[in-house]
């Protein structure tokens, strides 16, 4: 079932998911043995797009306030691009948080793609899942496509009707690039909350869809699902083909 919460615009949204990130994080923290992993330690994926990069530009205010050196970051999908290059979503989550707070650099699971080959990649991030998420984790955010796509799941394709792996390579990804890798809706589905954070007048009907518990298939975003709470964070503009809006 997903909680929709409703905003009047991409500000008040972000100040909202802000504020129950802190909330959240600081509760893992307050525990030693807090975290779905139990160690006290926050496992946390972040997304790219408009909302996620704006979200982590707002986080990075919390810090000194929050302890990210009990955070470790992990990317829901990444370009088969270097780091460095415009359209990395590690690049850009670097330049808007990551280089900014007090994580250590061993704290950051990024893909190590570089322009070739992905299997190795796919497979050494799924091995890293294995060994420092292995309950998964705590949160995981996104973002949404006007289709409905996340991370980088597009309808009706291999990636997101994937049921056992944790992460794929997508080549033939209908939004540029192409080529991408990807953590999966088995994946996302591992995390104790979900959130998603939407915005937009051209997102409306996947938002609705979203909230109506459509099939994944046709509009991945809707098989996005926690394992406590699932929150879609929907600016009005973007909330109506939801029901009751």
């Amino acid at each position: 079932m997903v909680a929709v919460s409703r905003f009047p615009d991409l500000d008040s949204l972000i100040d909202a998911a802000v504020a129950r990130f802190r909330a959240t994080i600081g509760a893992i923290h307050s525990d030693a043995s807090g975290g779905v992993n139990g160690d006290g330690v926050a496992r946390v994926v972040v997304t790219g797009g408009t909302a996620g990069i704006r979200f982590l530009e707002k986080v990075r205010d919390l810090d000194p306030g929050l302890d990210f050196t009990r955070v470790k970051v992990f990317f829901g999908d990444e370009r088969n691009v270097p780091v460095d290059h415009p359209d990395s979503n590690e690049g850009q989550a670097r330049a808007a948080l990551l280089d900014h707070v007090t994580i250590p650099e061993a704290n950051i699971y990024g893909y190590g793609l570089d322009g070739g080959d992905m299997s190795a990649a796919v497979e050494g991030y799924e091995a890293a899942l294995a060994d420092t998420a292995p309950e998964g984790f705590d949160l995981h955010l996104l973002g949404m496509g006007g289709e409905g796509h996340i991370n980088s799941l597009f309808p009706h394709t291999a990636a997101v009707r994937e049921t056992q792996r944790l992460v794929v390579a997508v080549t033939d990804s209908p939004k540029p690039p192409a080529e991408r890798a990807s953590l999966t809706l088995p994946a996302v589905g591992r995390a104790r909350e979900v959130w998603l954070l939407v915005s937009g007048a051209e997102k409306a009907e996947a938002a609705g869809h979203v909230a109506r518990g459509a099939a994944a298939e046709d509009w991945p975003a809707a098989g996005a699902e926690g394992t406590a709470e699932t929150v879609l964070f929907v600016t009005d503009d973007a909330a109506t083909f939801i029901p009751g809006s």
